[in-house]
């Protein structure tokens, strides 16, 4: 997610979008298209490099045999890297001068840019930044990943040659902690003048370690895997012998200030699609948040007097709604029919084409919380999917920090707030989304390589928009929550990161202004400041984008504009950038409609 990409985090971010689904009974998928065929050719090149120097990374989006390989540290690669994408793109640039398909053309241009950006990051990374590593967060990812019960039996069996891998027992490997270790320092001697993480980033992963990696023996002993005992036992006191490393030699250079080198955080933005300088970002969102407020106010005050209530004020009516807690016990049949209430409108609007077969929700575990602590999609792999769906992650609490106070969520298990989350998440959010890319055989160049925040996140805030004015009160003053909440990030993200506002000052706005819980809140805070700088203000500017291009089909096709069949065409195209989708709706989806 950070363009800053340390190891555990180019992984991370890969398995954060790319968990393979169950084998279920499968669609009726789309026949390959020659144009996705030849266009998946293209890609193949990059996804190969991927595969040779990330190969965990590749593996899960679902590139085939990789299940037993892992990233090579034991030598400084990016010079190697770097020469091989530059050759790369040179390549694709050859391929695009001489093709015609204007799909493939366009694919061809998100493949080179995808590949020019990787330059760009990792170039910006190498000059600023040592490479601490996360090794604990990254492995519990792999494992989690690989163990998912939607995996094949045959394929978690591969967990145990990289089990062996990690700890250095297998033949001509050594401890993966050994040689992050090594190249960390080796980066260090070259240049002591290298910036270290963030302090908060490194405290917040030493808190962490310790759930991982009862999280991880606890995803094995419930496998199926036999003979996993001894590689883990040695993995587990060299992972706790990092961890100390860490503490003793690392925090203590870390960087008190969480603010990133301007051009770092610039390019943050533009990894995860953001097109617009932060200023003009900010000026945008202070606007878009002062006019949703009173819109909260309204409904606020229509609440307030169909309950009773004394106040009447948006933040007093959003305090009092959260007070009545949903038992746990009874938080997932709650979802599970709030999903049916929800798809049920749906259809009777005619908002968006959905499958009959069910989506899946379920509650996170204590190690999923302390690896992403927001609700979350966990979609299905995007590469040689054969009938496989993501699935809604509810996660319930904020993992205790260095202060070791942890922190429950009241923001997703109350009546109106699981509405626009249940929206957001699963349908006709991002559940919806990434089913209608695999069904329709959308190319590898727009379901990875275009992937980004903003097309991704912009996507799932318009869902929650578009089922808003059918749901009852409390659910639409919660989604106008939702919907200030994607504001600020739009302006207290870059503000923060910009030294206008200090990370606690995030934190208490978010408490105060937009109504959430400490945990979320803190949650948020970091996410600001090192989870992922510059991510989350992509919610707010993918839903602007998108809306714009929503307002211009209405604006031309007035009354022959159908709602439905515009979601449709957007959710067939793919994770396609902004611009693209734009000329794609003026240049098919109008003229098509016009007649």
């Amino acid at each position: 997610m950070m363009k800053r990409k340390t190891l555990a985090r180019a992984i991370l971010s890969a398995l954060a979008f790319s968990a393979a689904c169950s084998f279920a009974s499968a669609p009726a998928f789309a026949a390959e298209q020659a144009w996705v065929a030849k266009s998946n050719e293209n890609a193949k090149i990059l996804l190969n490099i991927m595969g040779k120097y990330a190969p965990e990374n590749a593996g899960s989006l679902g590139v085939d045999g990789l299940d037993e390989q892992i990233t090579d540290l034991s030598r400084d690669t990016f010079n190697v890297r770097m020469k091989e994408m530059r050759v790369l793109i040179a390549e694709y640039q050859k391929r695009l001068r001489a093709e015609t398909d204007p799909k493939i053309r366009q694919d061809l241009q998100i493949l080179i840019t995808s590949a020019e950006d990787s330059i760009r990051s990792e170039g910006l990374s190498r000059k600023y930044f040592f490479p601490y590593n996360d090794i604990t967060g990254m492995i519990f990812g792999v494992i989690q990943q690989t163990l998912d019960p939607r995996i094949p039996k045959e394929r978690q069996k591969t967990l145990l040659v990289r089990l062996e891998k990690y700890a250095g027992i297998a033949k001509a490997h050594r401890p993966i902690t050994e040689l992050a270790r090594e190249r960390m320092f080796e980066r260090l001697k070259l240049n002591p003048k290298l910036l270290g993480p963030y302090k908060g980033e490194v405290e917040q992963a030493l808190s962490d370690a310790p759930a991982l990696i009862s999280g991880m023996k606890e995803l094995l002993e419930k496998s199926e895997l036999k003979g996993w005992e001894k590689s883990f036992a040695a993995l587990e006191q060299q992972l706790n012998a990092y961890n100390a490393m860490i503490k003793a030699e690392v925090l203590p250079r870390a960087r008190q200030d969480h603010r990133l080198p301007a051009e770092v955080y610039a390019d943050n933005l533009h990894q995860f699609g953001v097109d617009i300088a932060p200023e003009e970002l900010v000026s945008k969102a202070l606007t878009s948040f002062a006019e949703i407020r009173n819109q909260m106010q309204i409904t606020a005050g229509i609440i307030a007097k169909e309950r009773g209530l004394v106040d009447a004020d948006y933040r007093a009516v959003i305090r009092e709604l959260k007070k009545q807690q949903i038992a746990k016990e009874q938080v997932m049949p709650l979802y599970e029919s709030r999903l049916q209430s929800i798809e049920a409108l749906v259809r009777q609007n005619k908002i968006v084409s959905l499958p009959e077969r069910k989506a899946k929700i379920r509650l996170a575990t204590e190690a999923e919380n302390a690896q992403q602590p927001a609700p979350h999609m966990s979609p299905p792999r995007l590469i040689g999917n054969t009938g496989e769906y993501g699935e809604f992650v509810l996660t319930t609490a904020m993992p205790a920090g260095a202060s070791g106070k942890s922190m429950v969520f009241d923001d997703f298990t109350h009546e109106g707030g699981t509405w626009t989350l249940t929206a957001h998440e699963a349908r006709p959010g991002h559940e919806l989304q990434f089913a209608k890319m695999i069904e329709a055989g959308v190319s590898t160049a727009r379901a990875v390589f275009a992937f980004n925040s903003v097309n991704v996140e912009g996507w799932a805030l318009y869902a929650e928009a578009e089922m808003q004015p059918f749901e009852p009160t409390d659910g639409q003053l919660f989604a106008l929550q939702a919907r200030a909440h994607r504001a600020a990030r739009a302006f207290l993200d870059p503000m923060v990161n910009l030294g206008q506002i200090s990370p606690e000052g995030v934190k208490s706005f978010l408490m105060d202004e937009v109504g959430l819980s400490e945990g979320m809140a803190t949650q948020e805070m970091q996410r600001y400041t090192f989870r992922a700088p510059g991510q989350a203000t992509s919610y707010f500017y993918g839903y602007q984008r998108l809306m714009e291009t929503r307002q211009a089909a209405e604006v031309s096709l007035r009354k022959k504009f159908d709602r439905q069949a515009f979601n449709d065409f957007v959710l067939a195209q793919g994770l396609v950038p902004s611009k693209v989708l734009r000329q794609a709706v003026e240049q098919e989806f109008i003229p098509a409609h016009a007649k």
